[in-house]
């Protein structure tokens, strides 16, 4: 068990409200960030599924995450020729000349994703991600990420 030394931190239970809303956003075009794939066995394990973390950086709702699935492999041969067309579709938008080989190939771009509503009963109304396009104006390329100085050199020499 690991102590928490939280002495310094006033807690005002009034101010630590969730803001976060998990009702699904409008339907519409926005900007948004890969910020995660993971490829995933179907629920059968008779296929294999992108599992797609996609960050909106706007027009509105900045910072909220939708979840979308990309199915590659499938023993249903539409569903596997659909999910491949959307995975070339995405990788279009983000300025890949070809299929990406690895999951990872595909995090760090921005694009524009078509969100629409998908209802349900049973789990209620989702998000469903339905189209992919280039950022107008903008770059595909990744966001920058923090690397490590190339030199051996201490810190304080590397000018």
């Amino acid at each position: 068990m690991a102590g928490i030394n939280l002495e310094s931190y006033d807690f005002v239970a009034s101010e630590n409200t969730n803001s976060n809303s998990f009702e699904p956003l409008p339907e519409g075009w926005y900007t948004a960030t890969i910020d995660g794939a993971e490829l995933r066995p179907t629920k059968a394990g008779t296929g294999d599924y992108i599992a797609v973390t996609y960050t909106i950086a706007g027009p509105s709702h900045a910072g909220r995450q939708v979840w979308g699935n990309l199915n590659i492999r499938n023993p249903n041969a539409t569903a596997e020729r659909i999910g491949r067309e959307q995975l070339s579709k995405l990788s279009a938008a983000i300025g890949l000349k070809s299929m990406p080989q690895d999951t990872d190939q595909l995090i760090g771009f921005q694009c524009q994703i078509r969100i629409t509503i998908r209802k349900s009963e049973q789990y209620g109304d989702s998000n469903e991600v339905k189209d992919w396009k280039a950022v107008s104006g903008g770059s595909a390329a990744p966001q920058p990420t923090a690397q490590a100085p190339a030199s051996n050199a201490a810190p304080w020499a590397r000018g």
